[in-house]
Parts: C-alpha cells; sequence; structure tokens
C-alpha cells in the first residue's frame, strides 16, 4: 500500500509505522477453543487507537482480521484488489519422507512408543485423498469445521505460530500430516508453489508440497485474501488517496461478506465462511455457519446496482 500511495502521489510525503497489536502479541493463544476469553479486535485495536489519536491517518487491515463493527469516528474506507481467496493444503513429500526414513535407518535413534511415523504424500494430493487417519493441524475453527464436514474421520489439531514457524513444525514433527493456510499469506511472504506443486521461498524448508483448494472444497473466511484500509470518517484530506486505493468489485464483495458476518452475530475466530464475487452484473455469495454445531448453507445472486 505505500508503494502505491508514494506512485500515485509523488509530491506528497507518506510515512511507514508499524504498530504490534494485541494479536501479535498472543501468538500462544488459543483463537480455536471458543471457551478461551480474548478481547475483540486482537489484530486491530492498537491501529484504531492511533487513528483516533491522530498519530496516523490510515489503518492497513488484513480485512479478514478487522471486526464487522468499528469504533464510532472510524469507517472502512478503501479496499484493495483481492489476491488469491483460496486456502492451500501444504504436505510433506513422499519421495523426501522415503529418503529421510533411509538415511535415518542407517544410524540408531531413539524411539517413543506410540510414536507416529512421518508420513508423505505424491502431488496433487486434495482432501479426498487423505487417508482416514491423517492429521490435520489448523487454529480456524471455520477451517476445522469444514475439513469435518467434508471428512469426519480425518483428526483435527491446533497448530499455533507465524506461517514459517509452522511450516518448520510440518516438515520436522511427525504428529500431524499436513496444514491449511492462506494462498493470499503466503504471496505476500513470497513462497510460491510451482508447477510440480513444490513450495519455495525463503526460510521454506525442504520436502513441501503445497496445492490450492478451490471454494466449492474450503470457502474462505469473510474478507479473505483482501486488504481494507481504516479511516477517520469525514477526514477529507485523504478523499484522493482512497479514490486510488480502492477496487470497486472487492469493496462491494467484502461489504456483502461483512454484512452476512455481522447478521451472524459472528466474529473473525467464528465458525462461518463467506464469498461474494462479481460474475458479470450480478454478485453470487455463498455462505457457511457452523454456529449451532451443524453445518447450513445458502447461495444467492443479486444484480450489481
Amino acid at each position: 500500500m505505500l508503494a502505491q500511495c508514494r506512485a500515485a502521489f509523488p509530491r506528497r510525503t507518506f510515512e511507514l509505522s508499524i504498530i504490534k497489536t494485541t494479536g501479535d502479541k498472543l501468538q500462544s493463544a488459543s483463537l480455536a477453543n471458543p471457551d478461551a476469553s480474548l478481547p475483540k479486535g486482537l489484530f486491530t485495536k492498537e491501529l484504531e487507537v492511533a487513528l483516533l489519536n491522530r498519530e496516523a491517518d490510515l489503518a492497513v487491515h488484513s480485512l479478514k482480521d478487522l471486526p464487522t463493527e468499528l469504533p464510532a469516528g472510524l469507517v472502512l474506507g478503501a479496499v484493495g484488489r483481492r489476491a488469491d481467496v483460496r486456502d492451500v493444503l501444504i504436505y510433506r513429500d513422499l519421495e523426501t519422507v522415503r529418503a529421510e526414513a533411509e538415511a535415518a535407518a542407517k544410524r540408531p535413534a531413539d524411539w517413543t512408543p506410540g510414536q507416529r511415523e512421518k508420513r508423505g504424500f505424491k502431488p496433487k494430493l486434495q482432501l479426498k485423498d487423505l487417508p482416514a487417519d491423517a492429521v490435520i493441524a489448523t487454529s480456524s475453527t471455520r477451517r476445522r469445521a469444514l475439513l469435518l464436514a467434508a471428512r469426519p474421520e480425518l483428526k483435527v489439531v491446533e497448530l499455533r505460530g507465524n506461517v514459517p514457524t509452522r511450516l518448520l513444525k510440518l516438515a520436522e514433527r511427525s504428529d500431524f500430516d499436513a496444514i491449511l493456510l492462506a494462498a493470499a499469506g503466503l504471496e505476500r511472504l513470497k513462497f510460491h508453489i510451482k508447477s510440480n506443486d513444490s513450495l519455495t521461498g525463503e526460510g521454506v524448508p525442504p520436502g513441501l508440497l503445497a496445492v490450492r483448494l478451490e471454494p466449492e472444497v474450503m470457502l474462505p473466511a469473510v474478507g479473505q485474501a483482501a486488504v481494507g484500509i481504516e479511516v477517520r470518517a469525514g477526514d477529507d484530506r485523504i478523499t484522493s488517496v482512497l479514490e486510488k486505493l480502492n477496487h470497486g468489485n472487492t469493496h462491494l464483495c467484502v461489504r456483502a461478506e461483512r454484512a452476512f458476518l455481522r447478521a451472524m452475530g459472528g466474529g473473525c475466530s467464528s465458525p462461518v465462511a463467506g464469498y461474494a464475487e462479481v460474475l458479470g452484473h450480478q454478485l453470487r455469495m455463498r455462505v457457511v455457519s457452523f454456529l449451532d454445531g451443524t453445518a447450513k448453507r445458502a447461495e444467492a445472486r443479486r444484480k450489481v446496482q
């Protein structure tokens, strides 16, 4: 966003201020535990305080983390063009695991009773291809609910930490077989999925494969892959900046998604998914809610006004 601002307005000065939020400091907190007492606005509160105190003029958020109810005096001023909205299934490469096992067999190693063997899989793996005893790790209540709705025999465990940490745990540990992450988050970290499904990038452990899951398989979170710009209401100084940053179709879609989430009374950690897209002159929206423990799905189309 900073680069966009400077390119669009070369005569204006833009400064970047990095603020660590409560969510950044609670890497060990459980977002998948519905009984956990966590504050609202985990990833936004400190940025909003800076806006209200006029210490900042624009707050950039991963939109799926921005609560649907904003503090008085603040509004969602712009939404950038949406990136890849899909989730990604990441797992160990079968050939790499076999090579590791052969090397380990040549040297003595400690073994713990009940310890699982590290497993790998061939490229192009899909959820339907996972064995019934597969263990998937995620911290997302939405992903957990969708996984178990599609494959109730799977085991889903919690995994915390930043993306590089999760990838390292997958590569080194044997207690789970795969993880789910957002494609947009991987792209922003400059990680890439090659044509042979290998996951590459600085800090990515060798021997990991990745496959994108279509929305029909894993419906995205509300606002997933979109970046939102929160600003003070009525601040005319930044209107021209917001116009340059805003992508109309994406803004329209996430407004519909956030309206659904607000009506459901859910938050960013709720087992709810919603994805809207503009198709021609229509807005198509698909949603699913697990708020009462069962899957309730709906789809609708409306003419774009």
